[in-house]
């Protein structure tokens, strides 16, 4: 293994063999499922012997603590001290972890210190005790309030759930008698809210001007709380207070107590106030013998910080570059030519750029309205404080809330606070003071803040954070339309293609760094699961024909508006079943799929203002593409389909047999095609897989991941952190061809050789295009003939895209 591994300590080594690979369950409460089934612990306990028999390493869990009432996710925690007595409770999860230690898996935890869940306040007993008690309350201080008195509700904490300023007249107050509480109550239809003690004699709203919360209107730019970016329902916590920590934390030190985890997967750290100070202090929970993987999502030219100290990341920035992998450069310019014609838009890197830091403005200015008005009075006062106590009247409030907005349009990162981004916020800052000089007085108050390293730079840097992730992944993805396969959490949309150089020299480079880092293809936040994407990524490799199929579609079949049907066209394209036609399963799914897609990107309708009207004619153009449309998308489907397939296979191999601790999404070791949540957290048919039947009928994905998990689980430590070498490839198609070793023992022992862009290259047109193996006789797996020294790919890749290798001593 890599230094970084050795670094982690005897103890991880130790349990390197459970974590040859994971797989993700999604759970989910009975209460959560219409049909009332669920996905508990005890299920998952269920699939054990299967998931041995796979050859996974070790069990990943989705969030296990108390999740609000109905969540399908669970990362709304109302109660981080216990796992959800729904899910099973602690008994269950004993259970589970004994059956993982008798099949020699490992158990993964996902936790969620960034947030808890608040949309039912009477579900979490500290955001309940907290409103009703206010600075009393034991709780108060775990919540990232914002109770200045200038915060705009006079020092209350502004909740906003009205649906106009006029809905406190319809407040209601519940004597004890009567709620389900047993204490007074003020509701607003079906929300419920706590009075303070001695305050419930009066009208309702006598009774609501007392209390330590104020209830607003959804639209008005108040906010009480810092919340996990602008989703209102999540209300951040204060991980930076040690009480804090080690309150939400009690329950994963119990886990760590009694040997029950293998490692901690954390969700989202850059929402938190110190992310470095958290990893450390989380390290120092778990010790130094379970694996810690974070959440973290890295711009294309960004590192993780090595301060913090955990393991990796939780793998997106290896789909970003898997992903490239499976591009054809080639389509760049007519792809192009494309997304421009029908949505305005080239695609180009520049473009996305702009168009990234233009809706961070947006974003940050509108979405995010309250977290900037609190960002602008603190750094007035740190200001002040750094300045004899100047109040800076000079710089009027428009202009500093300008200022910071330019910051953050131009940080190209979630967040630049980290050690080893040094150098980025005063670039930006002095890049600023050129090109905007009317904003000099602005910059120096900010400057002067920031430069202190207080709350006003982690409040930017929180900011920064929600702002691209909702500019980026939640709105400018769901626009760009170039080749949207692309448009990925983490991805580089702007970059079209990767050279298989490239591509080795990244993953060589994730061997000696991060060893231990995860690597994904599907998640349950991916925006199109790996097949869809890998089937939309064959559009590269023949854009002529696409384009010919979209000329025709429209011109039969006019969408209700060009660039929002060339966005959806694709996703259409991406999920065609093959072999059969749609379904209407598959038509409420597209619909369901269209209204989030079409809302996010905030064009036509949007979330807040919803279009029903066009929403409408978008259900009804689906409709007609999955009827008289067919007959224009099957035949263009059945054409790529197989590439689709080939590209799928490819980037399953390369996943699995790359540096790092590979995960298979729960359904992903056969076909797939998910599209955003809530849709991949579809419950998945394990009958047919648990029963062997798919292993019978030899399905090539399935046979393909079972044979590279279980040749993971025999050599473990060597295959996560083992050295990553390009085999030599030599002749015309050389560029096309992605072959590599790793190491075992410290020699070349396995590998992949794989062909790109199969629907415009067969199999024949690699012929003379060799690899020299290395020294040895190497086998085909799974059960193909031995080979060694040069080998011919056209031949040997003539019956698949993508061959395993493993030398035969």
């Amino acid at each position: 293994m890599g230094d970084a591994a050795n670094g982690a300590g005897s103890g991880l080594r130790a349990r390197v063999d459970a974590l040859s690979s994971t797989y993700r369950l999604q759970l989910r409460t009975p209460a959560s499922d219409p049909d009332g089934r669920g996905f508990t612990l005890a299920d998952a306990e269920q699939l054990v012997p299967y998931l041995a028999d796979l050859g996974v390493g070790a069990v990943y869990l989705s969030p296990v603590l108390t999740a609000t009432p109905g969540s399908t996710h669970g990362y709304d925690v109302v109660d981080p001290t216990e796992v959800s007595p729904e899910l099973g409770g602690i008994d269950a999860l004993r259970s589970l972890r004994a059956a993982c230690r008798a099949h020699g898996l490992g158990l993964i935890a996902d936790i969620v210190p960034n947030h808890l869940g608040v949309d039912e306040p009477a579900a979490n007993p500290w955001w309940w005790d907290a409103l009703r008690r206010g600075p009393d309350s034991e709780y108060h201080r775990f919540f990232d309030f914002d109770t200045e008195k200038a915060n705009g509700a006079d020092g209350r904490i502004a909740i906003p759930v009205l649906g106009s300023p006029e809905d406190v007249a319809d407040l209601v107050v519940v004597a004890p008698e009567d709620s389900p509480s047993g204490e007074a109550e003020l509701h607003f239809y079906d929300h419920r809210f706590p009075v303070a003690p001695g305050t419930g004699d009066g009208t309702a709203q006598e009774v609501h001007d007392r209390q330590h919360y104020r209830l607003t209107h959804w639209r008005e730019p108040l906010l009480g709380y810092r919340r996990f970016f602008t989703v209102t329902g999540l209300a951040g916590l204060r991980q930076e207070d040690p009480e804090v920590f080690d309150a939400t934390h009690a329950e994963v030190r119990r886990w760590c107590e009694e040997d029950l985890v293998d490692g901690i997967r954390v969700d989202h750290p850059d929402g938190l106030s110190d992310p470095v100070g958290y990893a450390h202090r989380l390290r120092d929970l778990v010790g130094p013998d379970r694996l810690v993987l974070v959440e973290k999502i890295l711009a294309p030219d960004e590192v993780l910080e090595p301060a913090m100290g955990v393991d990796g990341t939780t793998g997106y920035d290896a789909l970003r570059l898997i992903d490239q992998l499976l591009v054809d450069a080639s389509g760049e310019a007519r792809l192009s030519e494309l997304a421009a014609r029908y949505s305005g838009d080239p695609g180009d890197e520049d473009r996305i750029h702009a168009q990234s830091a233009e809706l961070k403005r947006q974003i940050a200015a509108e979405d995010l309205a309250p977290e900037l008005a609190r960002l602008a009075r603190v750094v007035r006062h740190e200001a002040a404080a750094g300045h004899g106590g100047s109040t800076s009247d000079d710089v009027e409030e428009r202009d500093l809330r300008e200022a910071l907005i330019s910051v953050i349009a131009r940080t190209p990162f979630y967040r630049a606070d980290y050690p080893v981004l040094r150098g980025t916020l005063p670039a930006i800052v002095d890049g600023l003071r050129r090109d905007r000089p009317e904003l000099a007085p602005a910059l120096r108050l900010v400057a002067g803040a920031l430069a202190r390293g207080g709350e006003a730079s982690t409040r930017l840097a929180q900011v920064t954070g929600a702002a691209t992730a909702k500019a980026e992944e939640d709105r400018l993805f769901y626009r760009l339309g170039r080749l949207v396969s692309l448009n990925e959490v983490g991805g580089s949309p702007g970059r079209m293609g990767m050279a298989v150089e490239a591509f080795h020299l990244a993953m060589a480079e994730r061997a000696r760094a991060t060893p231990l880092a995860m690597t994904a293809l599907s998640t349950h936040d991916t925006k199109r699961g790996e097949d869809v994407r890998a089937r939309i990524s064959v559009l590269s490799q023949v854009p002529d024909a696409w384009a010919d199929l979209v000329s025709r579609v429209f011109e039969a079949h006019p969408p209700p508006a060009e660039d929002a049907g060339y966005f959806l066209l694709q996703i259409v394209v991406g999920v065609w079943p093959e072999p059969g036609g749609p379904t209407d399963e598959l038509r409420s799914r597209l619909h369901d799929y269209a209204d989030k897609a079409l809302r996010e990107a905030a064009v036509h309708t949007r979330w807040t203002d919803q279009n029903a009207e066009f929403e409408s004619a978008a259900h009804e153009w689906i409709d007609t593409l999955l009827g008289s449309g067919s007959a224009l998308i099957g035949p263009f489907v059945e054409r790529i389909a197989p590439a689709g397939r080939d590209n799928a296979l490819v980037a399953k191999a390369v996943q699995l047999l790359s540096p790092g601790v590979p995960d298979v999404y729960q359904g992903t070791e056969v076909w797939e095609d998910s599209l955003v949540d809530p849709d991949n957290r579809r419950f998945v048919d394990y009958g047919p897989l648990r029963s062997g039947a798919v292993a019978r009928a030899g399905h090539p994905k399935f046979a393909l991941v079972r044979e590279v998990l279980r040749i993971r689980r025999s050599h473990p430590a060597d295959l996560v952190g083992g050295a990553h070498v390009p085999l030599p490839v030599h002749g015309p198609a050389a560029a096309d061809v992605v072959a590599f070793t790793r190491s075992v023992d410290g020699r070349a022992a396995v590998g992949l050789i794989a062909r790109r862009r199969t629907a415009v290259l067969s199999a024949g047109d690699l012929g003379g295009t060799t690899a020299l193996l290395p020294e040895g006789t190497w086998a085909v797996r799974p059960g193909g003939a031995p080979i060694s020294g040069r080998v011919d790919l056209g031949e040997l890749l003539s019956a698949f895209p993508v061959v395993v290798i493993v030398r035969e001593d």
